[in-house]
């Protein structure tokens, strides 16, 4: 019984000490700031000793000062004495600060969670590698709510073609860009998804009257940008309510509308089907889409980005409504191809009914290549696991066996198993940043 006591009170005090110890990882600026306080309080400490000294050589023999002789240990080694009293004057010390830390931080940590992990998470994910993400709707809003918790330097730079749902109508009355696809992002990028993000997404049901359909985050980001007299500024100012890790950017600030060639089954020629909301439910096959005004220019801050980053994804998401309205931005192309970083793409674990029916990973690419031209992307990563069972018309997107002789693929298993036509933010996360740490080393410093 006294042995496994004792193996017990030493694996806690281990544990305890290697909690304490991690206080002193490298970056996480604390150190220096403990040496300071330390050095204050040695120099305090001195100046009091001189005092103190002074004041019993001079001071004329009373009955207290025995006493203040054995409470000094005088009977020990001055060396002895140095050691005892440092020891547990820098005890006391830690134990302060460390209690002061614990009053002050406590209101503001989630329960459970100590504040070495939080510091320790937010220092790894400020000097995370610097992260570009280009698309829109849920395929990019999972991909960012994975990526987040590995730094905050990440850039969503999404499509402002929208013209349906609330979106379509904001736009329609109040001439604002369509907040939809930025509102997805800034709730993905949320530190607290658990409410305020459920309240940015939150759609008054209908019955509603004048509000029914519409998202709360839409009227939010309409209210902000009315305001502030800003677009983009309504963006940055809902993104410091919500506290997101990182910056959502719209590719360009021109009121842009997405068109496409369709051609219908039962039609020898193509028709034009205008808005990208229509383009879904032409069911035909989309042949080629473009945007009017054709060469809008992009948003710079995003241009910027693009050209600073470490690592360019694109996708995952619907093909022709979300990714390539982005990558039709001529700027935005341009300024990919110029970008020294690890551009890749993430191809979509299903089809899109009315936009990819039958698609495989390279239909996807090909599509993409007839549009903004070849040699977008240094690495193509693919679901290889069709397990679960899809919604009635959509098939798995497969890879060809001769695709490889083409692009440089990665297979992994990236589908959620409770939804297994869309992609598992942990695993696709998770693959992205081995796949970037594999190329450049690890940008992100544990």
């Amino acid at each position: 019984m006294t042995d496994r006591f004792n193996k017990r009170w030493f694996k806690q005090l281990g544990g305890q000490l290697s909690i304490s110890l991690r206080w002193l990882i490298p970056g996480l600026g604390v150190k220096r700031w403990l040496v300071i306080v330390l050095l204050g309080i040695t120099l305090f400490s001195i100046g009091l000793a001189i005092l103190i000294l002074d004041v019993y050589r001079t001071a004329p023999e009373t009955w207290w000062l025995p006493i203040i002789s054995t409470a000094s240990l005088r009977f020990l080694p001055r060396l002895l004495r140095a050691l005892i009293f440092g020891g547990l004057g820098a005890l006391l010390v830690l134990r302060g600060i460390w209690g002061l830390n614990q009053s002050l931080i406590a209101p503001f940590m989630k329960p459970g969670k100590r504040v070495v992990d939080a510091l320790t998470g937010h220092w790894r994910r400020e000097r995370g590698a610097r992260i570009v993400a280009v698309g829109g709707g849920h395929g990019l809003a999972t991909l960012l709510r994975g990526l987040k918790e590995y730094t905050n330097n990440l850039t969503a730079i999404v499509t402002v073609s929208d013209d349906g749902g609330s979106s379509g109508r904001l736009r329609r009355t109040l001439g604002i860009l369509p907040p939809g696809d930025i509102r997805n992002c800034l709730a993905a990028l949320s530190d607290d998804e658990a409410m305020l993000a459920q309240l940015f997404q939150y759609r008054f049901p209908n019955g509603a009257s004048g509000l029914d359909g519409h998202s709360f985050g839409n009227l939010f980001i309409t209210a902000l940008a009315e305001i502030t007299g800003s677009f983009e500024e309504a963006i940055a100012e809902s993104g410091r309510v919500l506290s997101v890790s990182g910056r959502v950017l719209p590719s360009t600030l021109h009121d842009v509308r997405l068109l496409a060639d369709v051609m219908l089954p039962h039609l020898v020629s193509e028709i034009r089907v205008e808005g990208e909301s229509r383009i879904p439910e032409s069911t035909g096959k989309v042949r080629r889409v473009w945007l009017e005004p054709n060469t809008p220019p992009a948003f710079p801050e995003a241009v910027q980005a693009i050209l600073s980053a470490d690592l360019i994804v694109i996708g995952p998401g619907s093909l022709y409504t979300s990714i390539l309205p982005n990558l039709l931005v001529p700027d935005i192309s341009a300024a990919i191809r110029s970008s020294r970083a690890l551009k890749m793409f993430i191809c979509n674990v299903a089809t899109q009914l009315g936009e990819t029916e039958g698609y495989s990973c390279g239909d996807h690419l090909r599509a993409i290549e007839e549009h903004v031209g070849s040699g977008l992307f240094d690495i193509v990563v693919s679901n290889w696991l069709f397990e679960g069972n899809l919604p009635e018309g959509i098939q798995w997107v497969v890879v060809e066996d001769d695709l490889d002789a083409d692009y440089p693929i990665y297979r992994a298993d990236l589908i959620d198993y409770v939804q297994p036509w869309r992609h598992e933010a942990k695993k696709l996360s998770q693959v992205v940043i081995d796949l970037l740490e594999e190329r450049t080393g690890p940008l992100v410093e544990s």
